[in-house]
């Protein structure tokens, strides 16, 4: 096969690295860019698997990048929807606490949320969250109106189509088995022969610790997969819900707890659990990857999470398996569920960095080596924030020494 050489190749085709190829070539008019997926189509993992929220915001560290690239995120999503008539809904969201010890942590939220810019959040009691949401639990609550739904899968979709349309290439079915620094160049050995790229930039989610070893980066992190489930709510309990609603999250954990959630093309779903996957591209309960599993239990960092939070992760699996004991998590929100208004949804899995020292990454982090960026922790809110991360991604490649703008253009 012929050596297909560019200036620049993203390694994979979800929502982050399409974001940042549209990017590159809207800044860069001209520039010959390669987006390389192993799948046969785009977007097969997280992008396709999220539960198509809208995130304002409200709950991360404000001054942190993923509290500033979400808020920037969101308003440059909504204009993009607008833009090329991308159906979305901006139906707002209510954090509802169930017990007295949540208020103190609902009030850090509400902080959060104004530390961060978010316009019109309100703090509600019980009989305010019931005129919002008449069948929802709480004794204190958060009404965050900025929040929305969106189809994650079909905004991929038109930032593929854009690039196409401005020159770039999109390589499917091209698995990266090898990454080679030669001089200049970067060779991109894949399952359909090589590709060349002055600058390299790895977007591939669940594989991103794997390529950026591929490169000799200097890693720190594995990821770690977690697997979340959802039950559909039937279409008869539907009026259930009104918006968004969500519980107070633990703070130890960047996991939002069983929640309710509209979908942009109907339907309702509730959940995600949060259970350790055995497989890192593993959607149901029996899948399992023994490399997968090997790689994160010879991690130290694996053992000291494990040993930190095992009561955490035992409550989930129990979730997992005991439609009932999920059922039970759902009540506390919505009090007048059954397990009768619940069937089996879909499931996705998150790529989550953990350090050696046995802590969840929280911020989105970014990793660098000779003529490449790794992308190596955007979990949620990357898909809303997928515009803004991609211009940051875009600013530090070009200020960086091992590129420059001459270079790109």
């Amino acid at each position: 096969m012929a050596q297909r050489t560019h200036t620049v190749a993203i390694i994979g085709g979800g929502i982050v690295g399409l974001a940042t190829g549209m990017e590159l070539t809207g800044r860069f008019p001209g520039l010959s860019l390669a987006v390389i997926e192993k799948e046969p189509a785009l977007c097969r993992h997280q992008t396709s698997h999220n539960s198509g929220v809208i995130h304002s915001g409200i709950y991360y560290k404000p001054g942190s990048l993923k509290a500033r690239l979400c808020v920037e995120g969101v308003d440059a999503l909504l204009r993009f929807c607008q833009e090329n008539e991308i159906p979305y809904d901006i139906c707002g969201k209510v954090i509802v606490a169930i017990t007295e010890d949540e208020i103190p942590k609902l009030g850090e939220l509400f902080r959060r949320g104004q530390g961060n810019g978010l316009k019109g959040l309100q703090m509600l009691n019980g009989d305010e969250i019931r005129e919002i949401e008449p069948h929802a639990a709480g004794i204190r609550g958060i009404r965050v109106p900025g929040t929305g739904i969106v189809d994650y899968a079909r905004v991929s979709e038109k930032y593929a189509e854009i690039i196409a349309e401005r020159g770039g290439t999109i390589y499917l079915s091209n698995e990266v088995v090898g990454l080679e620094r030669c001089g200049e160049l970067t060779i991109i050995e894949t399952s359909q022969g090589s590709i060349e790229a002055r600058f390299v930039i790895n977007c591939t989610g669940l594989q991103s610790d794997r390529v950026s070893r591929m490169a000799k980066a200097k890693l720190d992190l594995m990821i770690i997969p977690f697997r979340g489930e959802y039950y559909d709510i039937v279409p008869e309990k539907h009026h259930y819900l009104k918006g968004l609603l969500y519980p107070v999250p633990d703070p130890r954990f960047p996991f939002l707890g069983v929640h309710f959630t509209k979908r942009i093309g109907g339907g309702v779903e509730a959940g995600p659990n949060a259970v350790l996957a055995l497989k890192r591209e593993g959607y149901s309960k029996t899948s399992f990857q023994a490399r997968d599993v090997y790689e994160y239990l010879t991690f130290p960092g694996f053992w000291t999470m494990a040993a930190k939070h095992w009561k955490m992760s035992m409550g989930e699996y129990h979730r997992s398996w005991s439609k009932a004991a999920f059922v039970r998590a759902l009540q506390r929100l919505m009090p007048e569920l059954r397990s009768e208004d619940l069937v089996p949804g879909g499931s996705g899995v998150r790529a989550q960095a953990l350090d050696i020292n046995g802590k969840l990454i929280d911020d989105f982090h970014f990793v660098y080596s000779e003529g490449m960026m790794h992308v190596c922790n955007v979990p949620s809110p990357a898909a809303t924030a997928s515009l803004a991360i991609a211009r940051h991604i875009v600013d530090t490649v070009v200020q960086r020494e091992a590129i420059s703008l001459a270079v790109l253009v």
